[in-house]
């Protein structure tokens, strides 16, 4: 093994409280899980147990994976989906009216690859207000997604989003203004 790499490993990535929240944790996301589907209320009360920054008549479901609750934060009337993943090592912010579709992966946390030992870097993820990142979407670490964007179906979005527009593909590509009708 390398020099660099054994210097990787020994690098303390977690603060102390960090690592005791980490333990705690464990059992949080068990009561989290094992709650009955319609008990969103009850979610959002282990969340905001854990540090998070809920908003009013938020829907998570159970089988969503919120990695650290103290790092998420999710306006008023949002929904996370079944299964999403919420990798948020560094700061998540959802805004009002926001859906997370279901498998959808929003990831706050990477690795500096140009540097050989690699340290973990955790940006912070901006999820505007009445965006939806559909099914199997990817947003990644340090993206903005904008107000109003629509990240399509296996999208993986690795830049800032424009207000108001329609993602898709691998890159996701700006495909056309998402317009609201009324």
């Amino acid at each position: 093994m390398s020099l660099d790499i054994q210097k990787n490993r020994n690098v303390k990535k977690y603060s102390f409280q960090e690592q005791v929240l980490r333990v705690f944790w464990i059992l949080g996301k068990l009561a989290f899980r094992l709650s009955p589907r319609f008990l969103f209320g009850y979610r959002r009360f282990i969340l905001r147990l854990f540090g998070a920054k809920v908003g009013n008549q938020v829907n998570i479901y159970a089988s969503a994976t919120i990695y650290f609750p103290w790092n998420l934060k999710i306006g008023d009337f949002s929904a996370i989906g079944e299964n999403a993943l919420i990798y948020n090592l560094g700061p998540v912010e959802i805004g009002k009216n926001v859906t997370i579709s279901h498998l959808a992966q929003i990831c706050a946390g990477t690795h500096e690859y140009s540097d050989p030992t690699m340290p973990l870097i955790k940006p912070k993820i901006m999820i505007e207000d009445n965006v939806w990142v559909c099914t199997q979407a990817f947003i990644g670490p340090g993206v903005k997604v904008a107000e109003g964007s629509v990240i399509g179906a296996c999208a993986v979005l690795t830049k800032d989003s424009e207000a108001y527009k329609v993602y898709a593909g691998n890159p996701a590509k700006l495909i056309k203004d998402r317009v609201i009708n009324r």
